[in-house]
């Protein structure tokens, strides 16, 4: 088969988790031949569910990639987790896919996974089919689904087939188009007559979808209207343009487990969805005129290719899955990588079919596959020719919403632990490690626990490495609320040379810099000059700690005004000691206080939900600042300690089932209650 960008179909498979996407995925594989089983995800043992952890778990946790092909063209199945803590997954597949088919159970509703889908879908212009799965259950009900979506979609839901039911269950189909009635037998699809109780919704359906075709095509509507009908063939190419522009969402039913609909399925996705020249040119950076550009779907050109993902092995090394964008990607050849600025040597070619890798000697474009071994190459980078230079816009991952501190189960494993966190965050870009500057901690930041969860699981299979994920340190801090003077004294005689030195330091709110500020205030040479800067010194090693849990004092003004000293004992060291007592006795007696850390929200929900947000902000001793409409959703910014939204991400998704996101940053530092101290001091 003769692969161009005129033959290729990639396709996002997207949907609430557990609708039965990889199942279908499975069973689109075996139609078209690409394997001699369907495989049980309760087996372990189907194509895009392969890694240990998915197996285990009985779902996907990773975006899969498997092609297949069907009446002379090529489809690249991307299978992407419907969970939402691997919402990363879906950036990459949105960045990769031409069209995507979302896969909704038929329980009468819309799901969470599947409106997250469908938004993506939509937002980033990406034709779209909608698949109703799960007809073989009992209580499936084809009609309410429809009817939800149409009401979450107006306009948009274009069935274009009707589930024929007999006992509860779909045992053919009608095609709207057509107006021919097909049925499930025991050697596959067989055409046979419309039952006559199904005459009247072909004929309603049939004059609906003929009018949604219509109002794509200006002379498609005229005839409409002079005529009132259009022809199959009219209404085909009015839905193809209602496809292609994001106006109609075809609609179809099925079982991916039993195999039923799935072929019918497929030569939809060939009839209507667009092959990858039919796409809309990439937006990208020309990087000789420093100007923006538009990459088209051409293979008589420079090449040009972006990676969509990155997988990581112990023992295999690096791998980068990458669509050509232009031109054709050949072995053998070097390739420049603009976002890092080296150049690559592409030493083998891959097509996916799962865990199963195809070598290949080139790539054309508007094709995916997978490249091996790159050493500067990661998710989202360009690889292209270095005389015709362009560099792709950046994939928009998700922002972590969850952090937690990590730590080396075995002592003197750090290395081992890090180092394979580090690999495991460029495989999966919505997951970062950080340092925490403020308390020294290490943070593994992700979407969820499900996902860090799994993060670790993979650091022990992959790398051998055990470590332990906890609830992060708050970053607390001490302050005073008034002022106190206090002496130090610091004596220490032992036969020989002694140690003599007292200061007297007045303690009080207001340092310039809001951290610390020393005052030398010694009139008479009471405390000689050399030994001022030991006096300093030892304020500055004691507000490291301060005295009611240990916390980093700051906001700290000491003026040193009086002291002693002794011309034959007094040293530095004894200034330091003493500078520590004075800081001890009148820190105690400066009335301190705890002070927390206040972080700024954003917080994206639906309007339905903005009541039992504020209500959960309020038991978190937070406040709400503001709110605005935004793009069909509620965007309300709010203040909260951080110490009370640690764990935010997950109380967020359970009130919101999945549908709210927030962003935080750091405020400022607040007075924090005595119950704080308290929960500290226990």
């Amino acid at each position: 088969m003769d692969i161009s960008a005129k033959n290729i179909r990639n396709i996002a498979v997207v949907g609430h988790s557990g609708e039965g996407k990889t199942t279908l995925c499975e069973a689109m594989l075996y139609n078209a031949g690409a394997i001699e089983r369907m495989g049980k995800i309760e087996n372990g043992t189907t194509v895009c569910d392969f890694d240990e952890q998915e197996t285990a778990r009985k779902t996907s946790i990773s975006l899969a990639v498997a092609y297949l092909n069907w009446k002379d063209t090529k489809i690249n199945l991307l299978d992407v987790p419907g969970f939402f803590d691997f919402e990363g997954e879906l950036c990459s597949a949105m960045c990769a896919a031409g069209g995507a088919l979302v896969v909704t159970g038929a329980g009468g509703s819309v799901t969470v996974g599947a409106e997250k889908a469908l938004d993506s879908c939509l937002k980033a212009k990406k034709p779209v089919f909608l698949f109703i799965n799960g007809m073989d259950k009992e209580n499936a009900d084809y009609h309410s689904t429809v009817s939800a979506y149409q009401e979450k979609y107006k306009g948009k839901i274009a069935p274009i087939q009707i589930p024929v039911m007999e006992g509860g269950k779909m045992t053919g189909y009608i095609s709207v188009i057509s107006g021919k009635a097909y049925k499930f037998g025991a050697n596959g699809v067989e055409q046979t007559d419309v039952p006559a109780s199904y005459q009247g919704e072909l004929e309603q359906m049939q004059s609906i979808l003929q009018e949604s075709a219509a109002e794509n095509d200006e002379e498609l509507l005229d005839k409409y209207f002079e005529e009132g009908s259009l022809t199959a063939e009219e209404t085909l190419l009015g839905i193809r343009k209602g496809v292609l522009s994001g106006s109609i969402i075809p609609t179809l039913a099925g079982s991916a487990l039993l195999n039923k609909g799935v072929i019918n399925l497929m030569n939809e996705l060939i009839c209507f969805m667009p092959v990858a020249a039919e796409r809309p040119g990439i937006p990208a950076t020309d990087l000789k005129k420093n100007e923006p550009v538009t990459v088209a779907c051409e293979e008589n050109a420079p090449v040009a290719a972006q990676v969509f993902k990155t997988a990581v092995d112990a023992f295999v090394g690096k791998m980068n899955y990458l669509r050509v964008c232009r031109g054709v990607l050949r072995t053998g050849t070097d390739v420049f990588n603009p976002n890092t600025n080296t150049t690559e040597r592409i030493n083998a070619l891959y097509l996916i079919r799962g865990k199963k890798l195809e070598p290949v000697q080139s790539l054309a474009a508007g094709d995916i596959g997978a490249v091996s071994k790159l050493s500067n190459t990661g998710t989202g980078d360009t690889l292209c020719d270095a005389a015709n230079p362009v560099q792709f816009e950046p994939i928009e991952f998700p922002e972590p919403m969850l952090a937690l501190a990590v730590s080396a189960t075995v002592r003197g494993t750090e290395d081992k632990v890090f180092g394979g966190l580090h690999r495991l965050a460029e495989e999966d870009k919505s997951f970062r490690i950080v340092k925490n500057t403020e308390t020294g901690e290490t943070l593994a930041c992700g979407q969820g626990e499900i996902q860090l969860e799994i993060i670790k699981r993979k650091l022990k299979a992959k790398f051998g490495a055990d470590a332990e994920f906890t609830a992060p340190t708050v970053a607390y801090r001490e302050a005073i609320t008034s002022t106190a003077e206090a002496e130090g004294k610091h004596k220490k005689q032992t036969g020989g040379a002694g140690q003599f030195g007292v200061v007297n330091i007045r303690f009080e709110p207001g340092a310039e810099d809001g951290v610390f500020q020393f005052v030398d205030a010694v009139v008479g040479g009471t405390v000689p000059k050399q030994f001022i800067p030991a006096v300093e010194k030892g304020l500055r090693e004691a507000i490291q700690k301060g005295v009611l849990a240990g916390y980093p004092m700051v906001n700290l003004k000491a003026t040193l005004f009086d002291g002693k000293y002794h011309p034959v004992d007094s040293k530095e060291v004894a200034f330091v000691s003493a500078a520590k007592l004075a800081y001890d006795d009148g820190i105690r007696r400066a009335r301190p206080v705890i002070l927390e850390p206040i972080q700024s929200l954003k917080i994206f929900v639906p309007e339905q939900y903005v009541g039992d947000i504020m209500g959960d902000m309020n038991k978190r001793r937070g406040r709400i600042i503001g709110m605005e409409a935004r793009e069909g959703i509620q965007v309300i910014t709010a203040e909260a300690p951080q110490g009370e939204i640690l764990t935010y991400a997950t109380s967020l998704r359970s009130m919101t089932q999945g549908r709210g996101k927030f962003t935080e940053e750091f405020a400022r530092y607040e007075q924090a209650p005595d119950s704080v101290l308290q929960s500290l001091k226990g």
